[in-house]
């Protein structure tokens, strides 16, 4: 609940299905992201009201034990796991990659890895086991679901499953499946898009067409992600059907980030406005900002071995470029409301107003 600013009324969420279910103050969901987000980020946002998520895709079995431990000591509130549930291909033939990186290498001093560095691998049953020890309030899962064993053991673990669909096919098979909320994620989204169908692929949806598409298709509430930053986004997600709202690129901003500094820097930039998809740096299909491998190479090149092999060979480039504070052949994932963010304001204060100004735009009342 909230207070209406002008007449001092009490202000509720109308619709509570989502609130009730994870038992937050509010319908904001603090996005996983992978290496931008951790425990100081998840913290703040459970403060602020929302639930608190951990990205646990690259995380070893005992950082995640380590993680939700140190999570626990410092807030209350529901906790949310999130892995990937990818499908991993064969082993590629990298030579068009490597041959088509050789002039950044030269530049660089550096060449390709003699051994393939650590891989981001699907969600397993190490991992699963991690789960049953843990107990968290929402496990939620990327790229589909694990298969059926371990979702069960999933399910008997944590209080709630919830899993992201970029079509509405792919929301009915995730309802069918069982989860207890479905995550919309539109084509504005920041990072990688949960394409585990086909058809979703190849007909990529923008969030004002997908969340009500999907609200009337399933059952479960509706979490809308992708292209919101701010309350008006918030109140819209909700007016179209969504029970909540997922925000990632709003909290990048905030200094309990783990982004590089030229990666926050770049957020509150022109370059901000330019995102774009590209499978450059995973193999993946994610968008981000514009960077010079995407400039000199094009977003989308058929040499860039797929997911999630892609970031082997860029792995030295990274790093060499990295240390002289250049993000050339790194992830900067950002959606395409960056520009709606607010450079260095808390993630706490961040989740605090906007629920107070969704709120006063909904004119909802208890």
């Amino acid at each position: 609940m909230g207070l209406d600013a002008e007449h001092g009324d009490v202000v509720s969420w109308t619709d509570r299905r989502w609130i009730d279910l994870a038992g937050a103050a509010t319908p904001i969901i603090q996005a996983p992201m992978a290496g931008a987000g951790g425990v100081d980020l998840a913290v703040a946002a459970m403060r602020g009201g929302g639930v608190g998520s951990l990205p646990c895709a690259l995380l070893t079995p005992d950082a995640v034990r380590e993680q939700v431990a140190m999570l626990r000591a410092r807030a209350t509130g529901p906790i949310n796991l999130n892995f990937f549930c990818h499908t991993m291909p064969p082993p590629p033939d990298e030579a068009d990659w490597r041959a088509l990186l050789s002039p950044y290498y030269a530049e660089y001093g550096v060449g390709p890895p003699d051994e393939a560095p650590p891989l981001r691998l699907p969600f397993d049953a190490a991992m699963c086991a991690v789960v049953e020890e843990v107990r968290p309030d929402i496990v939620s899962f990327h790229f589909g679901l694990p298969d059926r064993p371990l979702l069960e053991r999933v399910r008997a673990a944590a209080r709630l499953v919830i899993a992201s669909a970029t079509g509405v096919e792919s929301a009915r098979r995730l309802a069918a499946a069982g989860v207890d909320a479905v995550i919309a994620q539109g084509w504005e989204a920041g990072g990688h898009a949960s394409d585990w169908l086909p058809t979703d692929a190849g007909a990529p949806m923008g969030l004002m067409a997908l969340v009500p598409q999907i609200a009337d298709a399933v059952d479960v509430p509706v979490i809308a992600a992708g292209g919101i930053a701010d309350a008006r986004g918030i109140a819209a997600a909700l007016a179209l059907g969504a029970s909540a709202v997922q925000l990632g690129t709003a909290y990048l901003h905030c200094p309990e980030s783990l982004i590089h500094p030229a990666h926050r820097a770049a957020l509150a930039g022109p370059e901000a406005e330019l995102t774009a998809f590209t499978n450059l740096i995973s193999g993946g299909r994610a968008r981000g900002l514009p960077g010079r491998l995407t400039r000199d190479l094009g977003p989308i090149r058929a040499e860039a071995p797929p997911y999630p092999y892609a970031a082997s060979a860029l792995a030295p480039l990274r790093r060499a470029a990295e240390a002289e504070g250049d993000l050339s052949f790194s992830p900067a994932w950002a959606g395409q409301s960056a520009r709606l963010g607010r450079p260095g304001e808390p993630a706490e204060a961040l989740t605090r107003r906007l629920a107070a100004e969704a709120l006063a735009l909904l004119g909802a009342k208890a």
